[in-house]
């Protein structure tokens, strides 16, 4: 299908932050990255992409700026970039990558890395990692921008994330890397103690075992472990109510868990059963996770703590797993 861009002026501002602007194009919400596009005014004349929108897909409840007329031509290139995002998409540009800037790490040396399948599992991750020096790297599967987590930001301010770095197609972390196992050899050599390994915002679904945005949680384990890393597993485990599909735990979880070839271990909070096909697992006290979260963005699929207390007490319990490995 072709790309659906429509022409429109921006009528406001509404949040500016590093790397993304929150605005209205003709009254309707539209985020822009300045990082792509360039600054962005109002009254400026703006291309947008419309189609998830369109097409009831969602994308968050927003179109994405993808390109201002007014100012945001002929962009210069970010400097000493050799590597494309999005290569030979009519979205390509050039990032200076990580691996441009010579040897990595040769492997992790049992550095842990917590592997989620879903974003809102990152805050409650790193609440159970605090004290320790911890970089997100952004998987694919999700929204591809970091600048887009408003969790992200929050974390970096509170002091419970270092660094960000973006594999593959995502981008705008503090690092751009190639890959996975590129992204996490960069963060042990800049001397993180953990890393937590997540898609963005959203998640890429058909409705299929093997089709969601998820199971990129499968790919961080599977680096981690071949670089000699420890991985650690944060269960997608759900409270609702019976007609929801994820009640118990997830078949998001049990399908990460299919293509993980070895050495990955699921955190579990003790005092829960667990089913039996969940190996191997470790049991994790998170009788603390509530005061551990506090001040923290907790939602999932629009539930707060309170309807889903062992979906976030799952996540804070691999993060208390990784940071007693991490010494």
């Amino acid at each position: 299908m072709p790309l659906s861009l429509r022409r429109g002026r921006v009528t406001a501002i509404v949040e500016e932050h590093e790397g993304l602007i929150r605005l209205e194009v003709d009254g309707a919400a539209c985020v822009a990255y300045p990082q792509l596009t360039g600054p962005v005014e109002v009254d400026d004349e703006v291309l947008v992409n419309v189609q998830a929108q369109e097409l009831g897909l969602g994308s968050g409840g927003f179109d994405v700026l993808y390109a201002n007329l007014t100012r945001g031509l002929e962009q210069p290139a970010a400097d000493e970039a050799h590597v494309m995002k999005l290569p030979y998409t009519p979205l390509q540009w050039a990032e200076r990558h990580a691996e441009e800037d010579g040897e990595l790490a040769a492997g992790l040396d049992g550095t842990p890395v917590v592997c989620c399948s879903l974003h809102s599992q990152v805050a409650p991750v790193c609440a159970g990692l605090e004290g320790k020096r911890v970089a997100y790297v952004q998987l694919p599967g999700g929204a591809l921008s970091v600048a887009l987590s408003d969790t992200v930001r929050l974390l970096r301010s509170r002091g419970l994330l270092a660094v960000t770095t973006s594999a593959g197609p995502c981008f705008g972390g503090d690092v751009e890397a190639v890959g996975v196992p590129s992204a996490l050899a960069w963060a042990v050599q800049d001397g993180c103690e953990a890393m937590v390994c997540a898609i963005g915002p959203g998640i890429v679904g058909t409705g299929t075992s093997l089709g969601h945005g998820g199971l990129a949680a499968a790919d961080a384990a599977n680096a981690t472990a071949a670089l000699g890393g420890r991985p650690v597993l944060a269960a997608r485990i759900s409270s609702a109510d019976e007609r929801d599909r994820h009640r118990g735990v997830s078949h998001h979880t049990r399908a990460v868990l299919s293509l993980c070839r070895g050495g990955v271990a699921v955190a579990w909070p003790a005092g829960l059963e667990a089913p039996d096909w969940v190996e191997p697992r470790s049991e994790v006290d998170v009788d603390e996770w509530r005061e551990a979260c506090v001040g923290l963005p907790l939602s999932h699929m629009g539930r707060g703590p309170d309807e889903e207390p062992w979906f976030f007490a799952a996540a804070f319990a691999a993060g208390k797993l990784a940071r007693s490995l991490a010494g």
